[in-house]
Parts: structure tokens; C-alpha cells; sequence
């Protein structure tokens, strides 16, 4: 298994590629991303894992130039879940409809490649069906899960149900 590039920021901002030996831009980093590359951004002195931030800052720099990808009312959206009692299903659901969706369009560009005797337009309609079942039932899937997880739990303040073990007392 190949090790993971570590890329290193120092307290001045400046990131080092201890693979290249060389500082690097966010570009660079971006295109590491680009060309499916696996790297973690560590902070120098501390060892902390940055990647995040690094990669939340290259999105927001290129949503600041040219056409944004994410609109307000999505941003709002997002923003609104933090702290909600779905938060946690929100990051899966939207990395695995995004993987459906890339998916698809790896789907897509290979059947423009072989269209053999097919319109794009009929070929775009069959997807464009399949991708609409694909998409609900994700949406049944996570729906379901959120469903029952609730059903485990139970409104706040409720007994738990017959059977279950009590939940051990932490207070003295």
C-alpha cells in the first residue's frame, strides 16, 4: 500500500511537500486532489491534521472567482444542519449522491463513446429515468435508516422499550 503524502504548513502559512522537498501553492495541493493523489496537510509544529481547512480553502477560493458552484440558499442549507439531530447522515448522504451522480456521468460520457444506433437525446432520456430511480431510492434509504434510528431512540424523555438495558448512570 502506498504511504500517504504528508504535506506539511508552518506557522508563516507556507505548505511543504516532504515528498518533493519544496513549499507549495494551494493550486499545487488542488491539483494533487485533481490527480486523485492521497495526501494529509499536517501542521508543522503541533502534527494537528489541517486537511480540511486546506480543502474548505481552496473551495472557497475558487467560489470567489468565476461561477460559484454552491448557491447561498444551498450554502444556508448546509448550514442549517449543523447541530441538528441529522447532521450526522447529512455528510454520507451528500458523498454518496455525489458519487451517484459521478457514477452516472462516468455511465454517460462511456455510452456517448459507443452510441451505436442511438440518439444522444434517447440515450439521455434512459439515463436521465435510471438516474431518477437511483436517486430515490437513496433517498429511501437514508430516509429509512434516519427512521429507524429515531425509533431506537425515542422522543426525548421517553422509557426505553421493554427489555432494553438501562443506560449506566454516570452522576455519583
Amino acid at each position: 500500500m502506498a504511504q500517504i503524502r504528508i504535506i506539511k504548513k508552518y506557522p508563516n502559512r507556507r505548505l511543504y511537500d516532504t515528498e518533493i522537498s519544496s513549499y507549495i501553492t494551494l493550486e499545487e495541493v488542488r491539483q494533487l486532489v485533481t490527480d486523485g493523489e492521497q495526501f494529509e496537510v499536517r501542521d508543522a509544529k503541533s502534527g494537528e491534521d489541517l486537511t480540511r481547512s486546506v480543502l474548505l480553502q481552496i473551495i472557497s477560493e475558487h467560489e470567489e472567482h468565476g461561477q460559484p458552484m454552491f448557491t447561498t440558499n444551498l450554502l444556508s442549507q448546509v448550514i442549517r444542519f449543523y447541530g441538528d439531530s441529522l447532521q450526522g447522515f447529512m455528510g454520507s448522504y451528500l458523498e454518496k449522491s455525489l458519487q451517484v451522480f459521478l457514477d452516472q456521468q462516468h455511465q454517460f460520457r462511456s455510452q456517448l463513446n459507443n452510441i451505436l444506433g442511438q440518439t444522444p437525446w434517447s440515450m439521455l432520456n434512459d439515463m436521465t429515468e435510471r438516474n431518477v430511480d437511483l436517486w430515490k431510492s437513496l433517498q429511501q434509504g437514508f430516509l429509512t435508516a434516519a427512521a429507524n434510528s429515531v425509533q431506537r431512540a425515542g422522543p426525548p424523555g421517553t422509557p426505553p422499550p421493554p427489555g432494553a438495558k438501562p443506560k449506566p448512570d454516570s452522576k455519583p
